[in-house]
């Protein structure tokens, strides 16, 4: 430019701190902060609202591990502690006409539903399913509906009525059928109070009558004595670990 007066361009930096009170990371933070409290008071709220029962059926229904197949028996709700039942329980392959057997062994018990002969409040201590062995029906206590008297091998009137349900079902049956006892733990039991006396007792009592059924002593293939060592649930000391196993065999021998 003429006279070399060039303009003067002045430059302004403006430094400017990112976030400050205004930026929003806080607000993030502050959002996890309050779900976790808020799923804090959930669990605490749940501690505080259910049984043990209710926890460890709550538990249950997360756990990873696979449920029989087939199975059958009283309504249980989402709290209640469904059974202990491993993967290797689950059917093994057999023949088709053997597994149709099962099946209208199965679908007898549910008709029986519907029968004046046979209430709920039979019906809620049945327990079936199919597994590698044969076909399972479970007999359990329920709080306040116990199957034998207490810490004896006698059976209450109810457990006659239910063998006698099983023995009903199974006469028309050919396959062998064997008996397994198995009791709660205990927490007063000792060295001197073990569990095997009183489930073998049990066994014991549950051949009698179905020796003196429709089944007979010659289709009876054994009675098994468990003890407290394999709970159907996983809190040792539910009263339904107070059960007993009455098995239609399979043919083949599968143990």
């Amino acid at each position: 430019m003429a006279g070399g007066n060039a303009p003067v361009i002045i430059k302004r930096k403006k430094n400017i701190v990112g976030g400050g009170h205004h930026g929003g990371a806080w607000k993030v933070a502050y959002a996890d902060f309050v779900t976790a409290m808020m799923a804090f008071f959930l669990m605490m709220w749940l501690l505080n609202a259910t049984s043990e029962e209710q926890r460890a059926g709550l538990a249950d229904y997360f756990s990873p591990e696979i449920p029989v197949s087939r199975e059958s028996g009283g309504a249980r709700s989402l709290l209640d502690s469904p059974p202990v039942i491993q993967p290797s329980q689950a059917p093994a392959p057999a023949n088709s006409e053997e597994e149709d057997n099962f099946q209208d062994v199965l679908e007898h018990f549910v008709a029986n539903s519907g029968e004046s002969d046979v209430g709920d409040d039979l019906l809620q201590h049945i327990l079936t399913r199919v597994t590698d062995e044969g076909l399972v029906v479970d007999l359990f206590d329920l709080p306040g509906a116990p199957l034998f008297e207490p810490s004896s091998g006698r059976p209450t009137r109810l457990m006659r009525d239910l063998v006698a349900v099983v023995d009903d079902v199974f006469r028309d049956q050919k396959n062998k059928v064997a008996i397994k006892a198995h009791v709660r733990s205990d927490l007063a039991a000792t060295r001197t109070r073990s569990s095997w006396p009183l489930s073998t007792s049990r066994a014991e009592s549950v051949r009698t009558l179905l020796a003196s059924g429709w089944i007979g002593d010659a289709r009876l293939d054994r009675t098994e004595a468990h003890g407290d060592k394999e709970p159907l649930h996983r809190n040792r000391l539910d009263v339904r670990n107070n059960r007993i196993e009455i098995v239609l065999l399979r043919r083949n021998g599968t143990r």
